[in-house]
This record gives structure tokens, C-alpha cells and sequence, in this order.
């Protein structure tokens, strides 16, 4: 690999990276411009329907001739909300493009790359892809799966307790860790819970980050038989809050709707419950990402067993709560060693006094 175009591409990395909270359901992408050796202009998306990273770095410049501009995703060549960036690249005259990671987006796919060639523009593709995938990881899922990325977000005591078994659960963790799970929230497109932890708890499950410029997350509530009461906490508050379910209950769909919530009635199980794989396509079909999963042991078990929790997040305090304290994960389909859930570790760092561990699910 050139490293020149290495080093120029860590930067438009870095740029990408400022728009983690705000881009929802667009990419994260970035942009910079070099010419002789030097960075002339730089660019990220900010927001969907704003300029996308290769516009927000050329308006900075009257002229790009003779520039190479290193993107972290393939330039877009369909018209959206915004014009393809792959023409605004050819008029603005740069000589070469270098690019982290083709467009899963089937709109684009190649066709950006297609049309820059055409121009006689140079390309080069493959430039830290990891590090480029790692970002839109979830943007990535939904174009190729149609289902989001889903990490499940954990707290824990040192004997694997997440509450006392009469519920109790705050706070296991400290303040450090609460306000690192406000930056998860932040980065993901929804959230996600079941009816019984809105009952125990009536969380709010919004991002609470003060001076940051954050997109809310969608509230989404997993409730079979519509038992969320009009008064939850979560649909007083700005922003969308969905109830999916699969009761055809209308009375109680009518006062959720006149309570502010949207109710959406989606496929069931042989249980009578609702289709785990359903929801997240569904979710997909909303154009979420990333879902950052914030339930109890029985939503989580059932999410870990049907293979869909992509990475485990999971922040433990050094704290014992005893033999009758409620676990992680409740799955009473496994009873064998064999049958087993195999984590890798990715990251295990420290924060405030409590462990912060990332697991990647192995499927």
C-alpha cells in the first residue's frame, strides 16, 4: 500500500467519524482533498439530507484540478436527496480518486467508480477497508442482510447478575458507565426493549449527551399483547416511540396511537409471540442501521438463541449480588456444552471503576 494514501485516508477516516451521531440512516463518510503533497480541503456528512462528505470539501475551494480526493466510501452516482457525488468530483477536476470501501448500496456498487473512470479519473479501492467497514458496519448489514447491526448492551455484577430477583437494578454500574452507555445510544439508529422492562423500570431510553450534537434514536418497544401502558415515560418524550406487536387488539392500538406512539402489528411465532427476525427487518425497512438492544434476560435470550445479536456490550461492576440475583441471558434451549455461545473479545478497557467488555457473537 502507498503509505501516503494510507496517512490521507486515516485523516477522511477520522472526519467520518465526527458525524457517528448524526448521520442516521446514511453512511458515516469522509473527504479530503490533497494536492502537491498537501491537504487543500476536508468534508464529512454531517446529516442526511445535508451535502455528503466529497460536496461539503469541494465548497471549500474554488478549484480542484489536479487533486487527489481520498473518500472513505465509493462516491454516490445516483440522484437521492442530494446530487451523485461522483459527477460533483468530475467537474471539479481531480486526476485521482482513492477510495476505503466500495458502496454495498446496490444503487451504487461499482457504478461511482464506473463513472469517474469513464472521466479518465484514476481510482484506487481498498484503502483501510477494515477500518472503513467498522464504521458503517451496521449500514453495511442492512444494504447486503436487510436486517440492522444489533449489539446488546449489558450490565453486570462480578457473579454475572444484571438485578436482584426481586428486579432491583439500580444502579449496578457506575456514573462513568451510564454516561458511556448515553454514547452508544447516541450512535445508534434505535433502541430496543421489551414491554416487561418497561414496566419495571419505565425507562426513557434517549440520549442524554449535553452539548453534543446527537440524532435520537427510535424507541421501539417489543409488546405481543399491547400491555405498555398510555402513561410510559417513553411516549412522552420527542421523537419517534414505536410499539410493535402482534395483537389486533383496536381499543388498545387506538389509545397507544392517541398516547403518541406508533404501533406497527407484524408476524408471530409458534408461540404466539412476536417474530424475532420479523422485527428486525422490519426495523430495516425503517431504515435503522444500528440497534442497540436495552432488555431484560428473556428478550436477550431469545435474540442470542435465533443467532441475532451481532456484539455483546457488556459494562461489570465489581460487585457481588448473590446466587438469586437475574441472569444475562435466559436460554432454555441449550443444555449441552456443545450447544454453547462462542464470544470473541474485541475490546476490554476500563471505565470509572466497572470493566467495559465488547464481545463479537460468533456464528
Amino acid at each position: 500500500m502507498n503509505k501516503q494514501d494510507a496517512v490521507y485516508m486515516a485523516r477522511a477516516l477520522v472526519l467520518a467519524k465526527r458525524g457517528v451521531y448524526t448521520t442516521q440512516p446514511n453512511p458515516r463518510v469522509g473527504c479530503v482533498l490533497v494536492k502537491n503533497n498537501v491537504i487543500i480541503a476536508e468534508g464529512w456528512h454531517v446529516r442526511a439530507g445535508q451535502g455528503h462528505a466529497e460536496v461539503e470539501a469541494l465548497k471549500q475551494i474554488n478549484s480542484a484540478s489536479g487533486a487527489t480526493a481520498y473518500v472513505t466510501l465509493e462516491p454516490c452516482s445516483h440522484y437521492g436527496r442530494t446530487a451523485p457525488c461522483a459527477e460533483a468530483l468530475i467537474k471539479s477536476g481531480v486526476e485521482r480518486v482513492v477510495i476505503a470501501l466500495q458502496d454495498p448500496n446496490p444503487l451504487v456498487a461499482g457504478k461511482g467508480v464506473a463513472l469517474l473512470e469513464a472521466a479518465g479519473i484514476a481510482t484506487r479501492c481498498g484503502v483501510l477497508e477494515s477500518e472503513a467497514r467498522e464504521i458503517n458496519k451496521g449500514f453495511i448489514q442492512r444494504m447486503l442482510n436487510n436486517k440492522p447491526y444489533v449489539v446488546s448492551k449489558l450490565a453486570m455484577s462480578l457473579d454475572g447478575r444484571t438485578a436482584m430477583a426481586s428486579g432491583e437494578s439500580k444502579w449496578i454500574t457506575s456514573a462513568d458507565a451510564r454516561h458511556d452507555v448515553q454514547k452508544l445510544r447516541a450512535s445508534a439508529g434505535a433502541i430496543l426493549t421489551g414491554v416487561d422492562t418497561v414496566l419495571a423500570d419505565d425507562p426513557s431510553m434517549n440520549v442524554r449527551l449535553d452539548g453534543v450534537d446527537v440524532a435520537q434514536p427510535i424507541r421501539v418497544i417489543l409488546d405481543s399483547s399491547l400491555k405498555t401502558p398510555v402513561t410510559a415515560n417513553i411516549l412522552t418524550l420527542a421523537g419517534r416511540s414505536l410499539i410493535l406487536t402482534c395483537s389486533e387488539d383496536s381499543e388498545k392500538v387506538a389509545a397507544l396511537k392517541q398516547a403518541n406512539a406508533e404501533v406497527y402489528t407484524l408476524a408471530k411465532n409458534a408461540q404466539g409471540r412476536l417474530d424475532l427476525s420479523a422485527v428486525l427487518q422490519f426495523l430495516a425497512d425503517q431504515q435503522v442501521n444500528d440497534v442497540l438492544v436495552e432488555a431484560g434476560s428473556t428478550l436477550n435470550g431469545a435474540l442470542m438463541e435465533q443467532g441475532l445479536i451481532n456484539e455483546c456490550i457488556v459494562y461489570m461492576a465489581p460487585s457481588l449480588l448473590g446466587a438469586s440475583g437475574r441472569g444475562l441471558f435466559d436460554m432454555p434451549q441449550i443444555n449441552k456444552m456443545s450447544e454453547k455461545k462462542q464470544l470473541e473479545i474485541l475490546d476490554m478497557r476500563k471505565v470509572g471503576v466497572d470493566i467495559r467488555l465488547q464481545f463479537k457473537v460468533k456464528k
